[in-house]
């Protein structure tokens, strides 16, 4: 897939990496745009499944002393 964009770019390499360099510049846009904010409700994140009862602060259950 990358090599039939990059055959189908016009221009010398210098150009073409510029091209491929805006592309994706376009492609991360528009996913932090739309694609991440309508797929972020749909995610399970906010479902926390932790227990507050065990331990905190790094210590183990059942460690002697």
């Amino acid at each position: 897939m990358y090599g039939w964009i990059w055959r189908h770019l016009p221009g010398n390499t210098p150009v073409r990496a510029l091209i491929s360099l805006v592309l994706l510049l376009g492609v991360v846009y528009a996913l932090f745009t739309w694609v991440f904010p309508w797929a972020e409700p749909l995610l399970p994140f906010g479902d926390v499944t932790v227990d507050g009862e065990a331990g905190s602060g790094g210590e183990q259950q059942g460690a002697a002393g």
